[in-house]
């Protein structure tokens, strides 16, 4: 009997200290970029609703993580030169972005792009049916933000248009001033961007938004993460992603 206990006592004794080595998951950056309504600082606080959404998915799966601001290319530069525990929301899936990181299942979906023209432009706009067609036309200058992706179908479309394109290194408050000046034509805008800054930033009420029935569907948005984070925690964040009530 005193054998028995002390061979049950060793074994709670050996269970405990196993536990004890056992490594802590440590927290993982999670980086976001200045993309007001989606996720931007306003008095010193981080806010945006996909911001929100990415913290409710980290709490559910019980990933531990720190969410911290950091501008879209050094969030890049960290993938491409695998920074460990290391991920970001609000991305779109692409090819190219494939190569360097891992992606959670979507966890949002943008509605279509949308277009902003230039008060002196609307005519010409109007002109054309459909985008096709406005993007063949050699006589409008469109505003492009350089660098960023509109998603993969109308990022071929602008890539084969006729059009003036510039190609400004600005946010998308920028380029909607370039329009409102009539320094080009017209511009594609995320619509949440244009309903957030339409009421915000004076000077942009001369912008007319218009729709062409033939723009791409809205894409999806994901949670990008670094090669090294292990598949039973991406897997928790598909679970919570997943229980999660759905955007419109």
């Amino acid at each position: 009997m005193k054998a028995a206990l002390s061979y049950l006592l060793l074994s709670c004794l050996l269970g405990l200290q196993a536990q004890a080595q056992e490594p802590v998951d440590k927290p993982i950056t999670v980086a976001w970029r200045d993309k007001p309504p989606y996720h931007y600082n306003e008095n010193g606080i981080a806010q945006g609703f996909l911001l929100l959404r990415a913290k409710q998915i980290f709490t559910q799966a019980q990933v531990p993580a720190v969410f911290v601001e950091t501008p879209a290319k050094r969030i890049w530069h960290g993938f491409e030169h695998g920074k460990p525990a290391f991920c970001s929301i609000g991305w779109y899936r692409l090819p190219e972005r494939e190569l360097m990181a891992q992606f959670t299942h979507a966890f949002h979906v943008d509605p279509p792009q949308i277009i902003l023209v230039g008060p002196k432009a609307l005519p010409a706009i109007q002109a054309h049916k459909t985008v096709a067609a406005l993007l063949a036309d050699p006589s409008l200058r469109l505003g492009v933000i350089d660098g960023v992706s509109y998603g993969p179908a109308l990022d071929q479309l602008i890539t084969r248009n006729a059009n003036q394109v510039e190609h400004p290194t600005v946010s998308p408050t920028n380029l909607m001033r370039m329009v409102a000046a009539n320094r080009v034509n017209y511009m594609f805008a995320d619509e949440a961007d244009w309903q957030y800054l339409r009421s915000r930033e004076a000077g942009l009420e001369s912008l007319t938004e218009y729709h062409f029935s033939d723009l791409p569907a809205g894409l999806e948005r994901f949670i990008v993460c670094s090669k090294d984070v292990s598949s039973a925690v991406m897997a928790k964040l598909n679970r919570a992603i997943a229980a999660l009530p759905k955007t419109p």
